[in-house]
């Protein structure tokens, strides 16, 4: 039986210099909607997944995929469920535009009450992924 788990995204905090200018992007906002040109060909597949946020080189947050909604200029919104949930950074190379990502290549959720200090920085753990440790 194959798998029936959504479709994930990756896509660049394109702007976002930190975590706190991530975070902010989500901070009283009843709505987030990415704007992009083209609609995924495996869009179906996605509503129920989530698109995780690449910083610093990293995957280090998601949002649900609510689904998608075409524009009056033909691009594409990405509706995402405005709560910005914390991920174990899993080392990712940057790219253009956005990535599709399988359930078992995703990052796991980081636990309630986890600590973020028990984290290794994005950073080292870029650099451990270069070496195949993580």
């Amino acid at each position: 039986m194959p798998d029936q788990s959504p479709l994930h995204m990756t896509k660049i905090a394109f702007g976002a210099k930190s975590w706190s200018d991530l975070a902010g992007w989500y901070e009283n906002r009843k709505k987030i909607r990415l704007t992009t040109r083209y609609l995924p060909k495996r869009h179906e597949e996605m509503v129920g997944g989530s698109l995780y946020w690449i910083l610093d080189h990293a995957l280090v947050a998601r949002s649900r995929i609510l689904g998608f909604s075409k524009t009056d200029d033909g691009r594409w919104h990405i509706n995402l469920e405005p709560v910005l949930v914390r991920t174990h950074p899993l080392p990712k190379r940057a790219h253009q535009g956005w990535r599709y990502l399988t359930a078992d290549k995703a990052p796991r959720d980081l636990a309630e009450g986890e600590d973020l200090g028990d984290m290794m920085p994005a950073s080292m753990a870029k650099e451990l992924g270069k070496l195949g440790l993580v």
